[in-house]
């Protein structure tokens, strides 16, 4: 878990920088991209209503944050309110980091002459691929803690959190909303938050607890 966050980390910066900078080959790669996805896009209308629902609705990120409370109040009825509070001001504090990067960075979204979606502010770091991997990377780890052994369902949920992660992410990219980039972006700095937050949950439990949450991994 460590190592994954710093290796998520360092990437998210390297991203950031070479975003911030106007990095060439990664400005025409996400152009190439955006283009391509866009001439779909405008061809293919039912497909593009189809994501649109899934961008808007599903995989919104009040869906997310509606999902984040939910298990907040369960944790909180169940008396575990160390764990509801550690989930709910870290999905705050993502959040936050989320909007101060995209008011430093303040990169411009694709526009288009005849666009599919629209979305409003800056534009990197996605902020639907940032929820999505925190929300869903959190909810996993609490669940797991709690009903993993219990549920023989579990591995239906950890694919159905991936595809929502992974679907996202596209579905921004494929409405000529974000750039690559800064979908890339949200999910490095969202799997960042999710390795941080655990790590920190970890050292600060009990030490006969740190041995069921996986400590060392």
């Amino acid at each position: 878990m460590r190592s994954s966050a710093v290796v998520s980390g360092a990437l998210a910066v390297l991203l950031l920088v070479l975003v911030a900078v106007g990095w060439p080959p990664l400005l025409s790669l996400d152009r190439w991209v955006v283009d391509a996805l866009h001439r779909s896009a405008v061809a293919e209308p039912g497909f593009t209503r189809v994501n649109r629902i899934l961008t808007d609705w599903v995989w919104d990120p009040w869906t997310m944050r509606a999902l984040i409370a939910v298990a907040v109040v369960v944790l909180w009825w169940r008396g575990d309110r160390r764990q509801a509070l550690w989930l709910a001001v870290t999905s705050v504090l993502a959040a936050a980091l989320q909007q101060g990067l995209k008011a430093a960075v303040g990169r411009a979204r694709p526009s288009w002459p005849d666009p599919v979606d629209s979305a409003q502010y800056a534009a990197f770091p996605s902020g639907h691929a940032l929820t999505a991997t925190v929300s869903c990377g959190l909810l996993l780890w609490v669940l797991a803690l709690h009903w993993r052994e219990a549920w023989r369902g579990w591995s239906v949920l950890a694919v159905a959190a991936v595809v929502s992660v992974l679907g996202v992410g596209w579905t921004r990219v494929y409405l000529g909303v974000h750039w690559p980039s800064d979908v890339v972006a949200g999910w490095l700095l969202g799997w960042t938050c999710v390795a941080v937050a655990i790590l920190t949950y970890r050292r600060a439990a009990p030490a006969g607890k740190r041995r069921t949450m996986g400590e060392g991994s």
